[in-house]
């Protein structure tokens, strides 16, 4: 990926933004060899970057990790060839001056709502996303019905999903209700170790109730809180290595 010059310069800290410009106008910043004196010219961590003759010292970039609110009807990709909308534009007033390439860690559906985190950390991702790690990650599913305690011991041991038993999870059901068309629903705070494509909606499916809502309310031991929907926020140094615990982070 090819970015402009001037920011190479400016990440590696070898001047702001606006003295980077002017180190290039001068023709002391040289790209492979060349020098270059356009202000728009670009280059990649594959090429050679001296400024006045020395070369240039990259710095690692620097590591983020930040919780959204996902809401409804948001895709959890980086782009997408629909046109829909994406969790990146939620975040894209992160810090415009740095080449953070984000990417969220796992997914939510598109109707699903809830926690969702974002890093440019390939290692810390795969200690959240690996099945061998079992990082636990609760829900909130509002469902069509009230299930029987038969049908919720069968939840909680494991259910055939398109072949294949689900992992033993935590199932909790919350105080019932009745729907805007008065139809009896029910709330249930499921805890699963697994990351299965739609797995809490087809498991809630398994059992005859389906999902009228979902909310991803914690991973780990960080929770959602009271962020808003739509809204990111930064992750503190101990969230951080809770999202891989099961200890709770009261928020």
């Amino acid at each position: 990926m090819e970015i402009r010059l001037q920011k190479i310069l400016a990440n590696a800290g070898v001047a702001s933004r606006r003295k980077a410009e002017e180190l290039i106008a001068a023709g002391r910043v040289a790209v492979n060899g060349k020098i270059i004196t356009e202000l728009g010219a670009k280059a990649s961590a594959k090429d050679k970057i001296t400024v006045d003759n020395k070369p240039l010292k990259r710095r690692p970039p620097k590591k983020i990790y930040i919780m959204l609110h996902k809401p409804e009807g948001v895709v959890t990709t980086v782009t997408d060839p629909f046109n829909r909308p994406t969790v990146m534009e939620l975040i894209k007033d992160i810090s415009p001056d740095d080449d953070l390439r984000l990417f969220p860690v796992g997914r939510l559906d598109f109707e699903t709502s809830g926690l969702l985190l974002l890093t440019n950390d390939g290692e810390w991702t795969n200690k959240l996303t690996h099945p061998k790690h079992e990082v636990k990650k609760t829900y909130i599913a509002t469902v069509r019905g009230t299930p029987t305690k038969e049908s919720l011991r069968r939840f909680a041991q494991g259910l055939e999903i398109e072949g294949q038993k689900t992992a033993p999870c935590e199932v909790v059901l919350m105080p019932t209700s009745k729907g805007k068309s008065n139809e009896r629903i029910a709330k249930l705070s499921i805890t699963i170790k697994e990351g299965r494509n739609r797995q809490v909606r087809k498991m809630c499916d398994a059992i005859n109730h389906s999902v009228i809502s979902l909310k991803r309310v914690s991973i780990g031991g960080v929770k959602l809180g009271d962020l808003k929907r739509g809204a990111w926020r930064h992750l503190s140094a101990q969230e951080v290595k809770l999202c891989q615990s099961s200890r709770t982070w009261r928020t």
